[in-house]
């Protein structure tokens, strides 16, 4: 059984009363840093991670995630800052390929290429076998395994051993400094079973094809 993943946030409602009971603070909340692998809270419901971040050929800053974290219009939390509140928005969201396109505020991002122990600097792929790939995601960091390759010939997915759970969905997938895919879900059990992903290229290319928002996307 594939399932794709994503993080309750069940428990968020307590924890942002008890902060807001402590008073208004006076001065104004520093942009939140994302890049490849931060936490992202999406219509304060679920927990999910930022696949990228980069600018599109109109000027915008903009960052992919999996799809099925949230609808177009849904809105985005640094989870590591969520002082800085909404600072961006869901504005194409594709089913199929199970991808989103987000648009940030420049004013309330610093936006960065590295997160933990994931640094990105270019998009390729996909990954084949015998690849090493790796993952930043929220729930569980910097993991890496075997890289299977498309072995649903889906030709837009590829299957690696990487441990996922939930939260990890949208995760960057690299090979090296290299974007090479995102995480989307797993066969059977968390950590255990393959980690399925699509394929960056396959999600850039429709990006362009679609135009708008995303299109011409290059990573910081």
């Amino acid at each position: 059984m594939f399932e794709k993943l994503a993080g309750a946030a069940a428990a968020f409602a307590a924890w942002t009363a008890l902060i807001g009971a402590q008073g208004a603070i006076a001065h104004a909340a520093s942009p939140a840093v994302l890049g490849g692998g931060s936490g992202i809270v999406v219509n304060d419901q679920r927990i999910c991670t930022l696949t990228t971040i980069g600018h599109d050929s109109g000027g915008r800053l903009v960052g992919f995630t999996a799809g099925h974290c949230g609808d177009a219009g849904a809105t985005v939390v640094a989870e590591a800052n969520r002082d800085a509140g909404v600072v961006g928005t869901f504005a194409y969201t594709n089913t199929e390929l199970d991808y989103a396109v987000i648009v940030f505020d420049p004013d309330r991002v610093i936006p960065v290429n590295r997160v933990g122990n994931t640094t990105i600097t270019s998009v390729g792929g996909p990954a084949r076998f015998p690849d090493i790939a790796c993952k930043e995601g929220f729930a569980t960091g910097q993991t890496c395994g075997l890289t299977y390759g498309d072995v649903l010939q889906s030709n837009t997915s590829t299957l690696t051993q990487i441990c996922v759970a939930p939260g990890d969905s949208g995760g960057p997938v690299v090979v090296g400094t290299v974007l090479v895919g995102m995480v989307n879900g797993y066969l059977s059990v968390p950590c255990l079973g393959p980690q399925l992903g699509s394929n960056i290229t396959a999600v850039v290319n429709d990006a362009d094809a679609r135009g708008g928002v995303g299109a011409g996307f290059h990573p910081i």
